[in-house]
């Protein structure tokens, strides 16, 4: 973990360049992060972090954690033991949530695990114990099913998402850039439909309709199943759904893979961006697929 490449993650975190799952280490995610933002404030977009790109980021960058103090709710769960990769036990469980506190955290933060606790060398997790964690603003797994409503006017904002770069962009009305991170999309066996699209439905918490006809690696002994809600759900917490069938956004049980594996064809990303993605826009938004 460097102390830079954290500082500079947290805050491109914070100007809503997410550099996808908090690592403190220089990569691809980071690196696309850096470029969006340096495009965004008329810099030489390198994709390198030099003094120009330090200084926008302004105070963010000085203070990259804080301090938490970790509640009796954080370690009380309930917690899943372990979560089976086979779709068919994958349904046998009633929720999805975190399978222990220390995940539970890592996603508040937008942090792997690891890195919380290499911040913390020697500390035991437990209710009381005060943390350092990533200054960024917490992520919380939604109570209700209710979509948020959107910050931005749906209908003449544009999401687009590059398949060369790996990553969605929010352009504002005024096209501004408001948000952007990182995106696992599709495989060659699932290739992204390139074209315009538009959202048509958020649905939060959502239970996963599992149908093995739609992957092409399925268990042939699998059946059609339903997938219980939870950060652990296949989708994440959050889908957006886009005019084009079995195709949306949705949020993972795995973020350290968004940008850096493949899909059965939809839109994933970490679960915290899935929400942002969800507070920006809604209903109406242009998708273009590139």
């Amino acid at each position: 973990m460097s102390p830079h490449w954290l500082a500079a993650q947290v805050a491109l975190d914070r100007a809503g360049y997410s550099p996808g799952e908090i690592d403190g280490r220089a990569g691809t995610n980071t690196t696309r992060a850096l470029e969006g933002f340096q495009q965004a404030h008329s810099l030489s977009a390198n994709g390198q972090l030099d003094e120009h790109t330090i200084a926008a980021l302004g105070d963010a960058f000085q203070a990259p954690t804080t301090s938490y103090v970790v509640t009796d709710a954080d370690m009380a769960g309930p917690f899943v033991p372990s979560l089976p990769k086979d779709m068919m036990q994958l349904a046998t469980i009633d929720a999805l949530g975190y399978t222990s506190p220390m995940e539970l955290l890592g996603e508040r933060f937008h942090a792997k695990p690891a890195l919380i606790s290499s911040l913390n060398p020697n500390v035991e997790l437990k209710s009381g114990v005060t943390l350092q964690v990533p200054n960024v603003e917490p992520f919380e797994v939604p109570t209700e099913r209710k979509a948020p409503v959107p910050q931005l006017n749906s209908a003449s904002s544009v999401v687009r998402v590059d398949e060369a770069t790996k990553t969605v962009r929010v352009a504002a009305p005024d096209g501004s850039v408001v948000f952007q991170a990182p995106v696992t999309i599709g495989s060659t066996h699932d290739p992204l439909p390139k074209g315009e699209w538009r959202i048509v439905g958020t649905a939060m918490l959502p239970v996963f309709q599992y149908n093995p006809e739609l992957f092409w690696d399925a268990d042939a002994t699998h059946a059609k199943a339903k997938i219980a809600p939870g950060p652990n759900n296949p989708v994440g917490v959050v889908w957006i759904d886009l005019d084009k069938a079995h195709m949306g956004f949705h949020g993972t049980p795995e973020p350290g893979t968004i940008g850096r594996s493949q899909s059965h064809g939809c839109l994933r990303l970490t679960n915290w961006d899935a929400m942002r993605l969800a507070s920006l826009v809604g209903r109406g938004a242009k998708v273009v697929l590139q």
